[in-house]
C-alpha cells in the first residue's frame, strides 16, 4: 500500500484551504460528524452549491451524474479537508452523497439516475435527502420494521412510522426502507427501497430535540402517503441487501470525517494547552495531559491510515466488505476517547455552551462529549460492526 498523496491531491488540500478562507466567517466554528448542526440552513446550502460548482461535491462521481470522475484519493483527501475546516454544506444531506447516489449509480433505473444524481451534484435544497430505517422498534434489529409500503396500481400505499430520521426537516426526498411482503417466510425478506417525495401528502414531521438541545432529529409519520411504482430502488423484496450496500457506503463515510474533524480538534486543543496555564506552568507541560494530547494524536493518524486502505483496496479493483464496519467501529472508540479525554482536559469549561463567553476551543467539546453517544448507535451499533467483521475477516459463523 502506497499512501503517498500525488500532485492533484497536494494541489487540492490547498485550494479547499483557500477557498474556506475566503468564504467562511472569521468566527467560524465548524461543523462535523459529532455535532451535526448549521443553524443557518441558507448558508449551508450556498455553501454547497459552491462547492459544487468547483466541482468538489461529488468529485468521484462519472461526469455524466455532475461528477469529475476524479479518483478514490481525491475524493478521499477532500472529505478528510472539507471535514478538516469544517465546511457547511460539504455533507448537506450527507444521506444523497454518501450513500444514495452511489447506490442509484449501481441499482437506479436510467431514468432515477438522470432525475436524481443531477439534483444532488448541485447542492441544491432538491438535493437534500433523509434516511428512513429506525423505527421506534426496529433500531439495529432493522429487519423487524413495520411501516408498511403495499403496491395499489401503479402506487405504493406507506403507513408507518420512521425516528431518529435525521434532517427530515430540510430534506426534499427521503430514501426510504419499508415493508412490501409482509408475509415474507423470513423478516430479512419483504423490504423494498423507495425513494419518497418529502413534499407528498399523508407525511408529518415532528421534531426530537436531543438532551443539549440540538435539532436534527425528528420523527416521520406516513398515513396513506402514495409513492408511484417507478421510486422502487432495485428489485421489489430485496431491499435489505440493497440496504446493506448502501451502509457500507455510509459507514465507508467516517473514516475520512472523523480523520479529518478531529485532526483540527487535536490542533486547537493542543494550541489551547500551550496557552492555558495551571500549578504555574502550561497545561501542555503537565505529564497527565501531555499523554492525553499524544493518545488522541495517535487515534487520527489510525484512522486515517484506516481510511486510507480502504481507498486502496478500491484502487486495486477489490470491493471492502468489513473494512467499513472496522472504520465505523474505530471512529466510535476515537470519537468517545477523544470527547472524554478532551472534557478532562477542560474541566467545568467543557460545560459551557458552544456560545458562551466560558467556551473554549471554538465550543467544540460540550457538543462532542454530548453528541458522541448518539453517533456511536448511527449506521450500526458496535455489537452490529464486530458482527460483520466476525463473519466476513475473521470466517465465524453467524449467531443465528
Amino acid at each position: 500500500m502506497d499512501f503517498k498523496l500525488g500532485e492533484k491531491e497536494k494541489v487540492l488540500i490547498d485550494e479547499i484551504a483557500k477557498f474556506a478562507k475566503q468564504e467562511l466567517p472569521p468566527d467560524w466554528k465548524g461543523t462535523q460528524l459529532i455535532d451535526q448542526e448549521c443553524t443557518d440552513f441558507d448558508f449551508e446550502v450556498s455553501m454547497s452549491k459552491k462547492l459544487a460548482q468547483k466541482g468538489w461535491l461529488v468529485m468521484s462521481w462519472p461526469k455524466e451524474y455532475g461528477g469529475q470522475g476524479a479518483s478514490h484519493l481525491e475524493q478521499t483527501v477532500y472529505e478528510m479537508e472539507v471535514s478538516y475546516w469544517g465546511i457547511p454544506g460539504a455533507w448537506m444531506g450527507i444521506s444523497g452523497i454518501q450513500w444514495v447516489g452511489p447506490v442509484l449509480i449501481m441499482l437506479g433505473t436510467d431514468q432515477q439516475k438522470k432525475k436524481y444524481l443531477p439534483m444532488i451534484a448541485s447542492g441544491d435544497k432538491d438535493g437534500y435527502w433523509c434516511t428512513g430505517y429506525s423505527e421506534p422498534n426496529a433500531g439495529s434489529d432493522l429487519a423487524s420494521m413495520q411501516t408498511r409500503a403495499l403496491r395499489q396500481g401503479d402506487h405504493y400505499v406507506i403507513n408507518g412510522q420512521k425516528v431518529w430520521t435525521s434532517f427530515a426537516h430540510n430534506a426534499r426526498w427521503c430514501w426510504l426502507m419499508a415493508r412490501t411482503d409482509p408475509n415474507a417466510p423470513k423478516k430479512h425478506r419483504g423490504l423494498s427501497l423507495l425513494i419518497v417525495d418529502m413534499k407528498s401528502p399523508g407525511i408529518t414531521i415532528r421534531p426530537l430535540p436531543n438532551y443539549y438541545g440540538r435539532h436534527h432529529f425528528n420523527e416521520v409519520f406516513f398515513d396513506n402517503a402514495k409513492v408511484p411504482v417507478e421510486n422502487l430502488v432495485g428489485e421489489e423484496n430485496r431491499g435489505w441487501y440493497h440496504l446493506m450496500q448502501a451502509l457500507a457506503f455510509e459507514r465507508r463515510s467516517v473514516g475520512p470525517i472523523i480523520a479529518g474533524g478531529f485532526r483540527r480538534m487535536v490542533e486547537d486543543l493542543a494550541q489551547y494547552c500551550k496557552e492555558t496555564t495551571y500549578e504555574g506552568k502550561p497545561l501542555c507541560q503537565h505529564p497527565i495531559v501531555r499523554q492525553k494530547l499524544a493518545e488522541m494524536a495517535i487515534d487520527v493518524e489510525t484512522i486515517k491510515m484506516f481510511a486510507f486502505q480502504f481507498t486502496w483496496r478500491l484502487t486495486q479493483g477489490a470491493i471492502p466488505v468489513y473494512e467499513a464496519s472496522r472504520n465505523k467501529l474505530t471512529g466510535d472508540e476515537i470519537m468517545r476517547r477523544f470527547a472524554t479525554s478532551a472534557a478532562e482536559i477542560l474541566g467545568a469549561y467543557s460545560q459551557a455552551d458552544p456560545n458562551s463567553k466560558f467556551a473554549r476551543v471554538r465550543g467544540r467539546i460540550q457538543g462532542a462529549y454530548l453528541g458522541f453517544p448518539g453517533n456511536m448507535i448511527a449506521a450500526g451499533t458496535a455489537e452490529v460492526e464486530k458482527s460483520i467483521m466476525a463473519q466476513f475477516r475473521l470466517g465465524l459463523p453467524k449467531s443465528y
